[in-house]
């Protein structure tokens, strides 16, 4: 496989110290590089800039981008896209991490969604980092048997969104067929 692993995904931040703080003191994420430009370097355009990065335990990172010189949504989020649409999902350990975390965030005034089931495959909770980004913590809840079976049933599942861009047949094609009703 070409993509052995993601090294980081890079979103914008409106305050770079203030994005440190939430990151390792919220999340426990170790911030691990900061480099800074005035100019861009795959393009050249001047734009100083602070470029910070978090590692989490298997090595991949989330970065973020301060640019106080340039226009647009301080987040940088999409306007397009409804906003439960982006956002970082990050994988904790099992649910009693996730409920210790939700806990944890609560305690400092952090608004906590959850805990949403996801198709018996994700437990997730939700919450905003200081620059508005939608996070999740999720707690993947599937035994082996059903990961095989959402493996097995995911083309066909891709093939009927595509046919039909809705799922008003979804349980009686997929559900009946595996016993399983979602």
């Amino acid at each position: 496989m070409l993509c052995q692993s993601l090294h980081h995904a890079a979103f914008r931040c409106k305050d770079a110290k203030e994005t440190v703080e939430f990151y390792t003191q919220v999340l426990g994420l170790k911030f691990i590089h900061a480099m800074g430009e005035d100019h861009v370097p795959s393009t050249g355009a001047y734009s100083p800039h602070i470029h910070i990065f978090f590692q989490m335990e298997d090595g991949s990172c989330i970065a973020f981008f301060e640019l106080p010189n340039d226009e647009g949504a301080p987040s940088g989020r999409d306007p397009a896209t409804p906003g439960w649409v982006q956002h970082f999902a990050f994988r904790v350990k099992d649910v009693e991490t996730q409920l210790k975390a939700k806990a944890d965030m609560e305690a400092r005034g952090i608004k906590v969604l959850g805990p949403i089931n996801h198709d018996d495959f994700l437990q997730s909770i939700y919450f905003f980092d200081p620059s508005g980004h939608r996070l999740e913590l999720g707690v993947h809840t599937a035994t082996p048997e059903m990961d095989q079976m959402f493996e097995h049933e995911a083309m066909d599942i891709l093939n009927h969104w595509d046919e039909r861009h809705n799922w008003s047949e979804r349980d009686k094609l997929f559900g009946a067929a595996h016993g399983y009703k979602r």
